[in-house]
């Protein structure tokens, strides 16, 4: 019943999968975020993702890492929580959770063939985009979902407290 938990997987693992896919023809789409409440604007994201090649891999920034890009008060969830959510998609492919900054390591590491950043990112700002396009790989941006977004929802839960 559980088996999207076993999409979560360590950088050993799933870059033997990688190698796998690729030997099949497979193109690997990578991308990465904290996702800490998901909402509507994240499933479009990713399921838009998705529709750029055969395997998603979404990389999940580990509570340390997400406090270093959010503040001290986030991650309101746990990475695992974080992580198994995003795993219980159907179109996420495999989830991976990273403990530095970004996710430069994990790109290195897994070359994908496609990275993907919403539309809110500058292009020439995306993290490893560099490194995937000297490989032969191509960088995505895909549009913002207008009306979404996690510090939104938590400045309401905060106002509807007091």
């Amino acid at each position: 019943m559980e088996e999207y938990r076993q999409k979560i997987k360590d950088i050993t693992a799933l870059e033997k999968q990688v190698q796998s896919l690729r030997k099949q023809g497979k193109h690997v789409v990578f991308t990465n975020g904290v996702f800490d409440i998901l909402h509507p604007g994240h499933a479009r994201y990713l399921a838009a993702a998705k529709d750029l090649g055969d395997f998603l891999i979404v990389a999940v920034n580990s509570d340390k890492s997400a406090r270093a890009v959010k503040g001290p008060n986030r991650p309101i969830n746990p990475q695992h929580h974080r992580a198994e959510l995003i795993a219980a998609l159907g179109f996420v492919d495999a989830v991976i959770i990273f403990e530095e900054k970004n996710p430069l390591k994990v790109i290195n590491h897994l070359m994908p063939d496609v990275l993907v950043k919403g539309g809110d990112w500058e292009r020439e700002k995306i993290i490893g985009g560099d490194v995937v396009e000297k490989a032969g790989g191509r960088v995505m941006r895909i549009p913002f979902a207008e009306g979404y977004s996690t510090t939104d929802i938590i400045k309401k839960i905060k106002h509807t407290e007091k």
